[in-house]
């Protein structure tokens, strides 16, 4: 049979002397460079359908390696080309975290191919016996999710970290403040400068780095509302704004216990703004600042506020855990849990449901009562 020639770039299909048919194609590999793979046939259509499908891949910019990428290779290029671009920073250095501490040290030397079962079972175990059952269950999330990315490229044809199963965590047990003890924590952060951050992150169960990220054109005192839409975040060296956890923005009413502490703010921050004439530098409008008007960060807002917490005698708690309390102030209130989710802005009413709610001993005791006076009432009635 005559050579067909192809166009530049397609490859080129040739008989070998034992008969069967020899195509190559130069193609993208996961670390970016290109190399010539080879593909073989019986006849010459065969070859020819596998010399086609090397070039699609090529011209979809889909990696095809030439020998079965170890994870070594494959895990820095999922991290940089799939998650990245796509995730927020935070979900990248919590990634790369894992890929770099836990995943490269115990299969990195695995190739995708190769990897099995039991092989993500031992890199489970190494990593629980190192750190902890979270963090073993993080890691395979991570692995799970690179896994999937190369089945969809199709490096490989299944992923095996879906058929181990994660670690079983136990859940850390949360006892937000009562309310009388959240009372009592206000009073003691009243002279604080950071107090309205308190109050919003109390009353409001805003997340840390949203109350940090609030600007004075999200809050409209007169309508009392709020606006969350953006947040503080620190990655490593840089502090940055960011769209909030789910990318989206909620509006939420305003207590009026709110509004003055959101006045004194914004006029204790005018007299700062005086004070440091020409360093002022809050540039994004940001309610809370340093003493130059730059936002601030996120650890600092934490300190404070467990410093506080422990010179004013209350049980020690982190700041999102005063989320956890509100949540459950707010049922307990008798606040729909759709109303709440919204508040507290979750994605998922599930997650409303089954994390940010604690049942206090007074509404088990108060619920035990009605249940007592409901089967009283029952059994006095006559036969």
């Amino acid at each position: 049979m005559a050579r067909k020639r192809n166009p530049n770039g397609a490859g080129s299909i040739w008989q070998r002397k034992d008969g069967r048919y020899e195509a190559r194609v130069y193609v993208p590999q996961p670390d970016g460079t290109r190399k010539r793979k080879t593909v073989y046939g019986a006849t010459w259509e065969e070859c020819d359908t596998k010399r086609q499908e090397l070039v699609r891949r090529d011209r979809q910019g889909i990696p095809t390696p030439t020998r079965s990428a170890k994870l070594s290779e494959w895990l820095p290029y999922w991290l940089t080309e799939h998650i990245k671009p796509e995730r927020k920073k935070t979900t990248y250095a919590k990634y790369e975290t894992h890929v770099r501490r836990y995943l490269m040290p115990q299969i990195g030397v695995k190739r995708l191919e190769t990897l099995g079962v039991a092989d993500v079972r031992r890199m489970l175990a190494a990593v629980q016996r190192e750190a902890s059952a979270a963090t073993a269950k993080e890691s395979h999330r991570v692995l799970r999710s690179a896994l999937a990315a190369a089945c969809r490229e199709e490096l490989v044809s299944r992923n095996v970290a879906q058929l181990v199963p994660a670690p079983r965590v136990q859940p850390r047990e949360l006892k937000p403040w009562t309310l009388d003890e959240t009372v009592a924590f206000l009073e003691a952060a009243r002279t604080d400068p950071l107090y309205t951050a308190f109050v919003l992150a109390v009353t409001l169960g805003l997340r840390r780095g949203e109350v940090l990220g609030l600007r004075w054109c999200d809050i409209e005192l007169d309508r009392r509302t709020l606006s969350v839409r953006t947040q503080i975040q620190r990655v490593q060296k840089e502090l940055y704004a960011d769209s909030t956890k789910n990318r989206r923005s909620r509006t939420i009413p305003l207590p009026l216990m709110c509004i003055a502490p959101l006045r004194w703010q914004r006029l204790r921050q005018q007299s700062q703004r005086l004070a440091a004439g020409d360093d002022w530098s809050n540039d994004g409008g940001y309610v809370f600042t340093t003493r130059t008007g730059r936002p601030i960060e996120p650890r600092n807002l934490s300190r404070s506020f467990e410093r506080i917490g422990q010179a004013a005698g209350l049980p020690r708690i982190r700041l999102h855990d005063a989320r956890h309390g509100c949540a459950s102030l707010l049922f307990a209130a008798g606040v729909a849990p759709r109303v709440v989710m919204e508040i507290l802005g979750h994605s998922q009413i599930a997650v409303t449901m089954n994390v940010y709610t604690h049942v206090s001993e007074d509404s088990r005791r108060e619920a035990v009562g009605h249940m007592d006076r409901l089967l009283r009432r029952r059994r006095g009635r006559p036969e």
